[in-house]
Order: structure tokens, then sequence, then C-alpha cells
């Protein structure tokens, strides 16, 4: 077979999987578990948050466990299976190594594997086919896909999450900050550490923080107009 062709059938396979798993839509499943479509109560979203609201903190913490988990899965599978002198995250720190490496990714089609799965599951829960495209923020799962590529980025951005969540008490503005923030985070340590991030992996954060905003476009105005609610402490159990 051409070399072209089966990269391609393989990119598509890969995106194609990862869609899948990404939509399976873990907070209808467990609401449905309840007796409860926690898509006509609360905020009518999927995700844990609403989750926590409508059917209780457990359940909530096991459905973000569930969305984390289906997007660390995918990138990982890629990434176990994608050679891994693609990602020399602890290479010498020299120009000629830098230069190496992202001439490597530049003329290697499958360092791009790992993002594709990573955007792709993601977007699997944004826009799930097994409910009609309507799915939830993808806040969850797009943590366990960076998890699966850079944790350090994660972590910076958790921090920021955790900050922002604990002072304002405000979950979209925590997720809205903490996305944005992950470019910075994947930039400054492809500039200042040994943890260097691909080219595809640059472009894909972009594409999260992006995805992320528009998706919270309506939390955004009501951030604004003074009418977002906040997360209540004690939660219906």
């Amino acid at each position: 077979m051409n070399a072209q062709l089966e990269t391609g059938l393989t990119a598509i396979t890969v995106i194609a999987v990862s869609y899948l798993i990404g939509s399976i839509p873990f907070g209808l499943l467990i609401g449905k578990l309840k007796g409860k479509d926690i898509r006509k109560e609360g905020s009518g979203n999927i995700g844990a948050t609403n989750v926590t609201r409508v059917v209780g903190k457990g359940w909530g913490k096991l459905c973000f466990a569930l969305d984390f988990l289906k997007g660390a899965l995918p990138v990982l599978i890629v990434s176990y299976l994608t050679p891994k002198a693609l990602f020399p995250f602890l290479t010498d720190l020299t120009p000629a190594a830098w230069q190496e490496f992202y001439m490597n990714q530049l003329h290697d089609p499958l360092a791009v594997l790992p993002s594709l799965a990573a955007f792709a599951t993601v977007s699997g829960h944004i826009w799930p086919i097994y409910l009609k495209f309507k799915g939830g923020k993808g806040v969850s799962t797009a943590a366990g896909a960076i998890l699966a590529l850079n944790p350090l980025a994660l972590i910076g951005a958790a921090l920021v999450w955790v900050i922002t969540f604990f002072t304002s008490r405000y979950v979209s503005l925590a997720s809205i900050l903490a996305a944005c923030s992950m470019p910075l985070f994947v930039i400054g340590l492809t500039i200042f550490t040994k943890n260097r991030a691909s080219f595809p992996e640059i472009i894909l954060f972009f594409l999260l923080a992006v995805l992320t905003v528009l998706k919270h476009s309506s939390n955004i105005k009501r951030l604004r107009d003074g009418t977002e609610n906040r997360f209540e402490k004690k939660c219906k159990k």
C-alpha cells in the first residue's frame, strides 16, 4: 500500500475511533441510571458540574472521572503506538537538538496523530453523534487529553482553575481562564524547559482555548451581566 495512503487511512481511523469514544455521554447515562434526564434539569448540560447539581456530588465526581478518562485513553494509546522518538521531552535543550526535533515534526506525518486523537475526542464530547451533536462543553475531556499530551501544562492550567474557582466560585470563569492559560504554559515550557511541545500540540492548545471560549459564550454574557450562578458549597446527595 502507498505510504501516504496508509498514513491517511491511519489518521482517519484515529479520528473516527477517538471521536466515537469522546461521544459517549457519561453524564446522560449517569442521570438515566438515577431516573433523571439531566438535559432537562439544572443547566441542561451533560457535564460533571450539572451532574453534581442534579444527581449528587459523588455522581458528579464519577462523571468527571469518566469524561477525563475518555479524553486521556485515545491519546495515550496513539502515543504508545507512535515512535517514542517523536516525543523527546527530556532531550538536550540545545539549538541543534531543538532544530532536529522540529524538523522531525515537519517531516514525519505520524507526529500529528496524538493531537488529532485529542481534538477528535474533545469534539466527540462537544458534538456527540449519539445525541444529535448536542453535547457538553468538553472541559473534563480536554483535561484528560491534555494530561496525556503534556502533563506539566495541565498542572499549570489546573492551578489557574483552582485559584479562580475558590476565589470566585464560578466554574465557567475558572474553566475559561484555565483553557486560555494553556497555550501560554505550553509555549513557556517549550522555550524555557526540556518539556518541548510539537507543532501539532501547540496548534491543538490554541484550538481548545478557542473552543472553550465559544462554548462558554452564554456564561461570559451572564458573567458580564452579573447573573451567572455560583457553584454552591453544599450539593444535593
